[in-house]
């Protein structure tokens, strides 16, 4: 027995122990005050608005009618070639006092974020909904290495309203293995192109949220210069997401 080593407990310094104490109670009076704040945000008061800031919103609105009014006296838009059935939508400018039935499209179209971007089966339903909200979004027809690239890079699940990384093939199985795909090339593949189960694979995953710079160059209209004008783009969308994968 007393040829046993006896184990050597480490006291902490009692200096330290007070730092550690006084930075805790900090901390938690911290969290606290944040969460009575947001509270208070959330309750009881009212949201000023500038005069400048309401009259550009109803400007933007009024806009918005105007231009859905002329559209319905022009020609639908043309699908485009057979070759191009898939569309990749980015959403590059603020949605603020817009009008009810763009703001709903949008919604629909799943970009609630500014710079989030989802996948579009080319219709004649959804190359309209494209021109309702085309001063707002920009689109085009990815390739097959921009598909693979947004998925491998930014492709998270959607199951019960959380986010799920895709990094187990295990994960897609057990979502998606009922319609035949077990794998991330798989679900590349139904993406690109668009099979009979790219809206429910669509569904599944989230929308992408691009990487772009805080402080990045935009011109005055408020639009980053890298990323270019709302609208169609074509080919030119494999260059944006590219850029801001």
């Amino acid at each position: 027995m007393e040829s046993e080593t006896k184990k050597v407990i480490k006291l902490v310094p009692e200096n330290l122990l007070k730092k550690r104490k006084a930075y805790q109670a900090i901390k938690a009076t911290q969290a606290k005050l944040a969460l009575l704040q947001k509270r208070k945000t959330n309750k009881g008061q009212l949201k000023f608005t500038r005069l400048e800031e309401f009259h550009k919103n109803s400007k933007r609105k009024h806009r918005d009618e105007v231009r859905l009014a002329r559209n319905r006296h022009r020609p639908p838009p043309p699908l485009p070639l057979a070759k191009n059935s898939l569309v990749f939508a980015v959403r590059i400018r603020q949605i603020k006092g817009i009008s009810p039935k763009v703001r709903k499209i949008i919604h629909m179209l799943r970009l609630r974020k500014i710079f989030s971007g989802t996948f579009i089966k080319v219709s004649k339903t959804s190359m309209n909904m494209l021109q309702v909200v085309e001063p707002y979004v920009a689109w085009g027809f990815p390739n097959l290495k921009s598909v693979r690239d947004l998925i491998l890079k930014r492709g998270q699940g959607k199951v019960d309203k959380r986010k799920i990384p895709l990094t187990d093939n295990v994960v897609i199985e057990k979502h998606l293995g009922q319609y035949g795909i077990i794998c991330l090339e798989d679900l590349i593949h139904e993406i690109y192109s668009t099979g009979k189960n790219f809206k429910v694979v669509n569904r599944f995953l989230w929308p992408f949220c691009l990487s772009v710079p805080r402080h990045a160059a935009r011109d005055k209209v408020g639009l980053l210069k890298e990323m270019g004008e709302p609208g169609p783009r074509a080919e030119d969308i494999n260059r944006v997401i590219r850029t801001f994968n």
